[in-house]
């Protein structure tokens, strides 16, 4: 499992992925990936579930896989909090 802060510049996704995440958070960036690696740098928050980061800006929820470091995808959050706060396999950092 790779520390995300320290790996940051290994963040990655697909072509799929750039589509997925472009139309579920409507961002207007042509580089996707830099616009996901900055919101991670600067997220509110940060949680390892699983195998699974999940990093909290702006009301928007970015996953990247904890092994690989790809961005599997991003959403926005019904009411602009994180839903995975009660999660038991949670690790905060």
């Amino acid at each position: 499992m790779l520390d995300l802060e320290q790996n940051i510049d290994k963040l990655h996704t697909t072509e799929m992925g750039i589509k997925r995440i472009s139309k579920n958070i409507e961002i207007k960036s042509e580089d996707v990936v830099s616009w996901c690696k900055e919101a991670v740098k600067s997220a509110d928050r940060r949680m390892l579930s699983g195998k699974n980061w999940y990093c909290y800006k702006n009301g928007v929820c970015i996953t990247v896989n904890a092994h690989s470091l790809t961005i599997i995808t991003a959403h926005k959050i019904k009411g602009g909090r994180p839903d995975r706060e009660d999660c038991l396999t949670v690790k905060e950092l």
